[in-house]
């Protein structure tokens, strides 16, 4: 499925063929970051869980005048309190030369569509406190802050600990 937003930016979805792409954007989004020596992900981990038997995640990618110059990494989750599914938005990220084309934005607009769509309850996302150009965009589109909210994280020997293993 694709979708054309004006006649600048396409949405469509990502195919196995995108997998290098797909994670060439991860690691251009962890250099923005200052993350980069971060990333463990490999290609081989990317078609596993994007394009593999049982998908864990699924991806989008916007193009500009035939150009993909974006991405969105999203996966569902569940909101008890809602009692409906939602959208996690794991990443969001479009090239620095690309950015102001609108692919921010169409990327945003297919997931608020996927979920109006299907009914689900809502799209969340985080976004680093140091990154004020993308709390402002995600503001001018309505985002809230949820700032009574702070994230947790068990992993590496902590997650082992934690399981017991």
């Amino acid at each position: 499925m694709s979708v054309d937003v004006g006649s600048k930016v396409v949405v469509r979805t990502a195919t196995p063929a995108d997998t290098p792409l797909i994670l060439a954007f991860i690691k251009g989004l962890a250099e923005y970051e200052k993350l980069l020596h971060e990333v463990e992900a490999t290609e081989a981990d990317i078609r596993r869980d994007l394009f593999g038997e049982n998908p864990r995640c699924f991806c989008d990618i916007a193009e500009h005048g035939g150009k993909a110059v974006g991405f969105a990494l999203w996966f569902y989750n569940y909101s008890t309190f809602r009692g409906r599914a939602g959208i996690y938005l794991e990443d969001l990220f479009v090239l620095p030369e690309a950015r102001g084309v609108g692919a921010g934005k169409a990327l945003l607009s297919r997931l608020a569509q996927r979920c109006v769509d299907a009914d689900l309850g809502r799209l969340e996302w985080w976004v680093l406190d140091w990154n004020k150009p993308a709390i402002e965009f995600y503001d001018s589109l309505g985002a809230q802050a949820m700032s009574d909210w702070t994230v947790r994280r068990v992993d590496g020997e902590a997650l082992k600990r934690l399981a017991g293993v």
